[in-house]
């Protein structure tokens, strides 16, 4: 069974999807009657409130991608952070390694519960998102208020400040995030064909100075950024959003660029 925010999918041993739950609408979508009882026994435990069971409705484009999209190829399960988990988890990585990595982790982790949290306002939310030769956009959100390709900056405690090409935390050396935003945006334009705004989330400093001068990078901050989003003039329907979602999730989308 996978998660995917709002519904949870079982699949077969070989990826293919038999049927979903979805919380919202408090149905059991069933894909082949063969599967019925075994998929309503995996996800029993997960059912809440009234809910009902069938046959899913007539699928819309974007639903006849995603279920034939495979899961190694499907980017909705990653989890904030998913390429520093790994490596602490799993890496070689020396202390020193590990003690510098684990602020940054927790930095993404914290923005991205934030972001995930916005689901209920109409957004989407993917982590971790693979930019081939350019790290990983860190969390990239569709809603109404557009796209957002978001870097996180982990304040660490101390002052940040923002400028028009770099950032610096303390005392630190600079570090090109500014322009790191950009370039992913600018591809994260190209892959999804529609405009991208990039965005700095700044966690854990205990003050921000950005400069005046720049404007075409978004910056957000842990307790305001759910504000800010929200308050952005709509750009998208839903249809949009759950197409340019179906869209981001494939990996083979990215890999392309």
């Amino acid at each position: 069974m996978l998660p995917d925010r709002g519904r949870l999918w079982v699949n077969l041993p070989d990826g293919r999807s038999v049927a979903w739950y979805d919380r919202e609408a408090g149905r059991v979508s069933v894909l082949s009657a063969v599967h019925r009882d075994a998929a309503l026994a995996v996800l029993r435990p997960y059912l809440s409130g009234a809910w009902t069971v069938g046959p899913p409705a007539v699928p819309s484009a974007a639903d006849l991608v995603r279920l034939s999209l495979h899961p190694d190829d499907d980017l909705a399960p990653n989890r904030p952070g998913e390429a520093l988990l790994g490596e602490l988890e799993h890496g070689a990585a020396g202390a020193r390694t590990r003690h510098r990595l684990r602020p940054d982790l927790l930095a993404q982790e914290r923005v991205g519960a934030e972001l995930d949290a916005l689901e209920g306002a109409g957004w989407r939310v993917l982590h971790a998102v693979p930019l081939p030769g350019a790290g990983r956009v860190d969390h990239l959100l569709i809603g109404p208020g557009g796209v957002w390709c978001v870097r996180t900056v982990a304040g660490r405690r101390q002052r940040v400040q923002v400028g028009d090409l770099l950032v610096t935390v303390g005392r630190a050396a600079p570090r090109p995030d500014v322009r790191w935003a950009r370039r992913a945006a600018e591809r994260a334009t190209h892959a999804l064909v529609t405009a991208v705004t990039p965005a700095l989330a700044v966690s854990d400093a205990t003050r921000l100075d950005v400069a005046p001068s720049l404007r075409d990078v978004e910056i957000l901050e842990p307790g305001t950024a759910a504000a800010r989003l929200t308050r952005a003039p709509a750009t998208l329907k839903p249809s949009d959003v759950d197409t340019l979602y179906t869209t981001a999730r494939n990996l083979r989308t990215w890999t392309a660029v």
